[in-house]
């Protein structure tokens, strides 16, 4: 029974809601970028590049066991999602350039992500190669990932009625599903979770702190205003575990590597929470540019 689970409903549930992702995205969010460029080029060398190495750095400072490790960085590799959305309405954000990274990282992820594993496999567990993403598997995590936001996209096209009344279905099924896969982590690792949170949850603590600072802090550096860099620390520093951890269970086969996100979930959504209200202290620039709470009520897609 676990077998079926992890080797086919995990990534069914999570083909599921990619496609749920791409109800909520249409071309107009990709080219959208060339309104501010620099804040997405700065976002996205934020996760791919600087978030990569801070995870690369905990693992070997605090010593993480090499399965954690692993899972520390397929976390750092996961990208934001639409729950990254909702924080940037609710501590005033821009929107439009949180939906336009969600697209970007949807598409960048599927390449990156196999990539980033790849290393931190052949690094960390370099006496268990067999466990690596193999060209099958790196395929399988494209087809998870991206297809069916293409799907999701072209029925939003072509059957707008459709996905406006399966949308919300949708999001539920999300959250449900993802608190059913850390109940399923969890429980599978029953007898090795106190240890699992004793040498992991420093680490991913730390990781969400420095996530949404650094998504937050540097693009302020480069003259980003307040309100699009708030949009940047949340689509940065709210990973999508839901992603890792199905990831990690159903195409690594390991229960271990999926313990980062699982634990990093109960952190996520405190920390993000708190550091909301800590940069909602900062007076927002007037600007040139359309704020999210100008944007039509129809853009606010989370």
């Amino acid at each position: 029974m676990d077998a079926g689970i992890i080797t086919i409903l995990l990534p069914l549930a999570l083909a599921i809601i990619m496609m749920g992702l791409g109800f909520e995205l249409t071309l107009k969010d990709f080219v959208r970028v060339s309104k501010y460029p620099k804040a997405i080029f700065i976002a996205l060398f934020c996760q791919l590049v600087i978030l990569v190495a801070i995870a690369f750095i905990l693992a070997k400072i605090l010593n993480l066991p090499p399965l954690l490790a692993v899972g520390l960085m397929l976390l750092a590799a996961s990208p934001g999602g639409p729950t990254a959305n909702i924080f940037s309405y609710l501590f005033k954000g821009d929107i439009a350039l949180n939906i336009s990274l969600t697209a970007i990282n949807s598409v960048v992820a599927a390449f990156s992500l196999p990539f980033i594993v790849n290393l931190a496999l052949l690094h960390f567990m370099q006496d268990q190669q067999q466990i690596g993403l193999q060209l099958a598997k790196v395929i399988q995590v494209f087809v998870i990932i991206l297809l069916p936001v293409i799907v999701g996209m072209l029925l939003r096209h072509y059957r707008p009625q459709l996905t406006e009344a399966l949308n919300r279905p949708f999001r539920v099924f999300s959250i449900v599903f993802l608190v059913l896969i850390i109940a399923f982590a969890l429980f599978k690792e029953k007898d090795n979770i106190m240890q699992y949170m004793t040498q992991v949850g420093l680490a991913t603590a730390l990781f969400c702190i420095f996530s949404l600072a650094i998504g937050y802090s540097i693009p302020r550096l480069f003259g980003v205003p307040s309100f699009q860099a708030r949009a940047c620390a949340f689509e940065i520093g709210i990973h999508n575990s839901t992603l890792a951890m199905t990831i990690a269970l159903s195409i690594l086969s390991s229960t271990t590597m999926a313990m980062p996100a699982a634990v990093y979930s109960i952190f996520m959504y405190i920390f993000a929470t708190a550091f909301g209200f800590i940069i909602g202290q900062e007076k927002q620039k007037a600007i040139p540019i359309v704020t999210a709470t100008q944007q039509p009520i129809e853009d606010l897609k989370s």
